[in-house]
Protein backbone atom coordinates (compact mmCIF):
# COMPACT_ATOMS: atom_id res chain seq x y z
CA UNK A 1 0.00 0.00 0.00
CA UNK A 2 2.57 2.29 0.94
CA UNK A 3 4.86 2.02 -2.56
CA UNK A 4 1.72 3.26 -5.07
CA UNK A 5 1.12 6.65 -3.02
CA UNK A 6 5.19 6.66 -3.51
CA UNK A 7 5.11 6.10 -7.07
CA UNK A 8 2.40 9.03 -7.37
CA UNK A 9 4.00 11.48 -5.41
CA UNK A 10 7.73 10.78 -7.46
CA UNK A 11 5.66 11.43 -10.91
CA UNK A 12 4.54 14.46 -9.37
CA UNK A 13 7.39 15.85 -8.11
CA UNK A 14 8.99 14.82 -11.27
CA UNK A 15 6.19 16.30 -12.92
CA UNK A 16 6.55 19.76 -10.90
CA UNK A 17 10.40 19.39 -10.09
CA UNK A 18 12.46 22.95 -11.94
CA UNK A 19 16.15 22.14 -11.21
CA UNK A 20 17.68 20.95 -8.13
CA UNK A 21 18.39 17.36 -6.06
CA UNK A 22 14.99 17.18 -3.60
CA UNK A 23 14.73 14.72 -0.81
CA UNK A 24 11.51 13.88 0.96
CA UNK A 25 11.53 11.45 3.17
CA UNK A 26 8.30 9.07 4.62
CA UNK A 27 9.68 7.74 7.58
CA UNK A 28 12.53 4.99 7.40
CA UNK A 29 11.64 6.30 3.31
CA UNK A 30 14.09 8.53 1.35
CA UNK A 31 13.06 9.53 -2.55
CA UNK A 32 15.55 11.64 -4.03
CA UNK A 33 14.94 13.27 -7.48
CA UNK A 34 17.87 14.71 -9.54
CA UNK A 35 17.22 17.01 -12.10
CA UNK A 36 20.11 18.30 -14.70
CA UNK A 37 19.75 22.25 -14.26
CA UNK A 38 21.16 24.36 -12.04
CA UNK A 39 20.49 28.00 -11.20
CA UNK A 40 22.42 31.43 -11.66
CA UNK A 41 21.81 34.26 -9.24
CA UNK A 42 21.52 36.83 -10.30
CA UNK A 43 20.80 37.71 -13.66
CA UNK A 44 20.03 41.40 -13.03
CA UNK A 45 23.69 41.44 -12.67
CA UNK A 46 24.29 40.15 -15.76
CA UNK A 47 21.77 42.64 -17.45
CA UNK A 48 22.81 45.87 -15.76
CA UNK A 49 26.25 45.09 -16.99
CA UNK A 50 25.06 44.62 -20.38
CA UNK A 51 23.21 47.81 -20.20
CA UNK A 52 26.34 49.09 -20.03
CA UNK A 53 28.93 47.33 -21.81
CA UNK A 54 26.56 46.36 -25.15
CA UNK A 55 28.92 44.52 -27.30
CA UNK A 56 28.75 41.53 -24.73
CA UNK A 57 24.81 40.92 -24.12
CA UNK A 58 24.84 38.27 -26.41
CA UNK A 59 27.74 36.55 -24.84
CA UNK A 60 26.48 36.65 -21.42
CA UNK A 61 22.71 35.72 -22.50
CA UNK A 62 24.40 32.35 -23.78
CA UNK A 63 26.31 31.52 -21.04
CA UNK A 64 23.32 32.25 -18.62
CA UNK A 65 21.91 30.07 -21.10
CA UNK A 66 24.04 27.31 -20.81
CA UNK A 67 24.55 27.61 -17.45
CA UNK A 68 20.93 27.20 -16.51
CA UNK A 69 20.65 24.21 -18.72
CA UNK A 70 24.22 22.63 -17.43
CA UNK A 71 24.57 19.45 -15.13
CA UNK A 72 27.71 20.38 -13.32
CA UNK A 73 28.52 18.63 -10.29
CA UNK A 74 32.17 18.74 -10.44
CA UNK A 75 34.80 21.64 -11.37
CA UNK A 76 35.90 19.36 -14.59
CA UNK A 77 32.47 19.34 -15.65
CA UNK A 78 33.14 22.64 -16.55
CA UNK A 79 36.34 22.61 -18.04
CA UNK A 80 34.70 20.23 -20.48
CA UNK A 81 32.87 22.47 -21.57
CA UNK A 82 34.91 25.73 -21.20
CA UNK A 83 38.61 25.14 -21.48
CA UNK A 84 39.39 28.19 -20.77
CA UNK A 85 37.61 28.56 -17.78
CA UNK A 86 40.21 29.19 -15.00
CA UNK A 87 39.41 26.31 -11.15
CA UNK A 88 39.77 28.92 -8.25
CA UNK A 89 39.79 27.81 -5.12
CA UNK A 90 36.81 27.80 -2.84
CA UNK A 91 34.22 26.68 -5.87
CA UNK A 92 35.26 29.51 -7.65
CA UNK A 93 35.52 29.78 -11.68
CA UNK A 94 36.53 32.32 -13.82
CA UNK A 95 35.17 32.60 -17.67
CA UNK A 96 36.15 34.41 -20.26
CA UNK A 97 33.79 36.35 -22.19
CA UNK A 98 34.41 37.67 -25.53
CA UNK A 99 37.12 36.42 -26.44
CA UNK A 100 38.77 37.08 -23.04
CA UNK A 101 37.67 40.98 -23.24
CA UNK A 102 35.51 40.50 -19.72
CA UNK A 103 35.46 38.27 -16.77
CA UNK A 104 32.82 36.65 -15.33
CA UNK A 105 33.90 34.90 -11.62
CA UNK A 106 30.95 32.52 -10.16
CA UNK A 107 31.32 30.27 -6.87
CA UNK A 108 29.56 27.03 -7.52
CA UNK A 109 27.45 24.95 -4.84
CA UNK A 110 27.55 21.47 -6.90
CA UNK A 111 25.87 19.49 -4.29
CA UNK A 112 22.94 22.17 -4.55
CA UNK A 113 23.12 23.18 -7.98
CA UNK A 114 23.75 26.82 -7.41
CA UNK A 115 25.25 29.45 -9.16
CA UNK A 116 26.57 33.02 -7.74
CA UNK A 117 27.63 35.16 -10.30
CA UNK A 118 30.51 37.12 -7.75
CA UNK A 119 31.95 39.60 -10.37
CA UNK A 120 31.60 40.65 -13.84
CA UNK A 121 33.95 43.29 -15.41
CA UNK A 122 36.62 44.06 -18.28
CA UNK A 123 39.93 42.77 -18.08
CA UNK A 124 41.78 45.53 -16.54
CA UNK A 125 38.69 45.31 -13.65
CA UNK A 126 39.73 41.82 -12.82
CA UNK A 127 43.38 42.67 -12.14
CA UNK A 128 42.42 44.44 -9.60
CA UNK A 129 40.74 42.49 -7.35
CA UNK A 130 41.22 39.11 -5.60
CA UNK A 131 39.46 36.71 -7.34
CA UNK A 132 40.00 33.89 -5.16
CA UNK A 133 38.07 36.23 -2.25
CA UNK A 134 35.65 38.47 -4.12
Amino acid sequence: MLLNPLRILASTVRANAKKRKKHYQFGKFILSLTTKTVRVIAKSTLREFWTNHSDCEERLKSWFNEAESANWISPSDIKKEYPSASILPDNRVVFNIKGNNYRLIVKINYKFGLVWIRFIGTHGDYDKINAEII
